[in-house]
């Protein structure tokens, strides 16, 4: 069993916004499909990206979003996730936004958290691993 991962929003935008980038988040979706993991938070900045941009209408935008809470684990915000993501602020020196993500998948006990916004191949607690899937591993 591959451990649990989560998908960060802008990811999730690749994919349904069509782009070049898109192929290889598909990819990583089926790859990990039983596993993957999202929160209310990136549902809605998924819908929100997707509207403001104008890259899909609010009709689409809202079955898009809602596809992704019947295909995968959705995680709730808590006071306790908020905490959490206000320690991790302070620890690692993310934006607040992005250590919420982080304590998500922490609190999903996710073993991966998939994105380009933060540092590639960072710990967090010795727990959760960054990857961005665009950069090259090193042999």
């Amino acid at each position: 069993m591959k451990g649990k991962v989560f998908i960060d929003t802008n990811l999730w935008i690749y994919l349904y916004s069509n782009e070049k980038k898109g192929f290889a988040i598909k990819s990583l979706v089926d790859e990990h499909f039983q596993d993957v993991t999202v929160s209310v938070q990136v549902v809605g900045e998924l819908f929100h990206v997707l509207t403001r941009k104008e890259l899909k209408d609010k009709k689409e935008a809202r079955q898009l979003a809602r596809e992704l809470t019947k295909n995968f684990k959705v995680v709730d915000i808590s006071q306790e996730s908020t905490v959490r993501a206000m320690d991790i602020c302070l620890k690692y020196d993310y934006a607040y936004w992005d250590s919420l993500i982080i304590a998500s998948a922490l609190e999903s006990r996710c073993s991966i958290l998939y994105t380009e916004d933060m540092q590639d191949g960072q710990s967090i607690e010795s727990r959760l691993r960054i990857k961005n899937p665009f950069r090259q591993e090193m042999p």
